[in-house]
């Protein structure tokens, strides 16, 4: 969620990784309907859960990840394929 976890999937994938909620994931950055519109958009394709604070924007958001789209454990991440929702 929060910037300090983006950064280091970054680092480590070399792709490029959008902090939901900016440094420590408790920011409401971007909001829920921006997020929409970037998963419509094919803008983005996967949502990493967890890592950040108990901010409004990214406990939104991940509610809203977790009832359209189905979890995947890869590692110890769970993370969701925003390209196939279930709903």
């Amino acid at each position: 969620m929060g910037s300090q976890g983006a950064s280091s999937m970054m680092l480590g994938t070399g792709t490029a990784v959008m902090a939901v909620g900016g440094y420590t994931g408790s920011d409401p950055s971007p909001t829920l309907a921006q997020f929409h519109t970037y998963v419509a958009n094919g803008e983005i394709h996967y949502f990493v859960a967890g890592g950040g604070g108990p901010g409004r924007g990214n406990s939104e958001i991940t509610q809203w990840v977790q009832q359209h789209f189905a979890a995947q454990t890869i590692g110890s991440r769970t993370v969701y394929d925003l390209t196939k929702p279930t709903s």
